[in-house]
């Protein structure tokens, strides 16, 4: 355990404090750190080592990224002087300018998505997707008994929930893309599928009321997610009694350049982690299955992850 009086003595220094309070709130890279503080990569980077050292604050790999987030599991005493720092600091100018910062900052993540997803809006079930294959797209429909309420989470244009539309209650996509949205309805009504709507929302805070689906469908949308456990809970949320998560996505990998190419927010997920985000919000009866592999470099690998809502 890190010495109190070590820590105080961290604490006492304006700049770790600004950094606690950001890294409370979200996960960041040292980059955006340096956005938000405006300070240079060596001085964060020094202030982040010691706050490491001093088990105030953990670090997360992806690819080549480094994110920082607030330690949650730090001791009691550690916990209470860090939390007593940030009380007492939580209405300076300075903190206050931090979160403004921080904002625009979260925005602009969330805007880099939708530009991308706008700019392929039309053709991207004629583009090459990572991990969307026909192969994992069986393996789903085997899950699929109608007549059941669907909810597709993260739909882009909806190509799923086209073939589901054929037989299902009622389908519902959601898309934070605007264009995603307009050409998904648009096919809509050129298919006839009265009961298939598009909602303009986030997969993190769903648009719709508790219990209003059978099954939710995340089909290569999770690791676009700013939070997946988020919108994981959201799709516990949505379920009815009985209802049935189906996750379709990328096996966890280090193809970096995704980010750019594909606007993936996590390269991929390992079937560990799915198994601890499906079981961290209450769904029962879990299976993870690695349903295909990409013989083509980066050789992706499409893992389906299932549970049911059972209370």
């Amino acid at each position: 355990m890190a010495d109190p009086f070590e820590v105080l003595k961290l604490l006492a220094d304006p700049t770790r404090v600004r950094i606690l309070a950001l890294l409370a709130s979200e996960e960041l890279s040292v980059a955006e750190l340096q956005d938000v503080l405006d300070m240079g990569q060596s001085r964060i980077s020094s202030h982040l080592a010691l706050l490491r050292q001093a088990e105030m604050v953990v670090d997360r790999k992806e690819g080549k990224k480094t994110f920082y987030s607030r330690r949650q599991q730090c001791s009691k005493e550690i916990e209470r002087l860090v939390d007593s720092a940030l009380i007492a600091t939580h209405g300076s100018s300075a903190l206050a300018d931090d979160a403004m910062q921080l904002e625009r900052i979260l925005n602009k993540r969330k805007e880099e998505a939708a530009a991308y997803f706008n700019s392929v809006a039309g053709r991207l079930s004629k583009d090459y997707c990572p991990g969307r294959t026909w192969e994992g797209i069986g393996h789903f429909l085997l899950h699929y008994v109608p007549p059941i309420r669907v909810v597709d989470l993260g739909a882009g244009e909806g190509l799923i929930a086209q073939l589901l539309a054929r037989y299902a209650k009622s389908v519902v996509c959601v898309d934070s893309s605007q264009r995603m949205v307009e050409v998904g309805s648009d096919l809509a009504v050129r298919n006839g599928f009265d009961h298939l709507r598009y909602l303009l929302g986030d997969i993190e805070s769903v648009p719709l009321p508790d219990s209003s689906a059978d099954l939710a469908l995340l089909s290569q949308a999770l690791h676009h997610a700013a939070h997946p456990q988020q919108a994981v809970a959201e799709a516990y949320r949505i379920l009815d009694q009985g209802g049935r998560i189906v996750i379709l996505d990328l096996l966890e990998h280090h193809f970096e350049q995704a980010r750019e190419l594909y606007a993936d927010r996590w390269l991929g997920f390992s079937e560990n982690t799915l198994y601890r985000l499906l079981q961290g919000v209450g769904f029962k009866k879990i299976e993870i299955t690695v349903v295909s592999r990409e013989e083509e470099a980066p050789q992706f690998q499409t893992v389906m992850a299932t549970g049911i809502k059972v209370i």
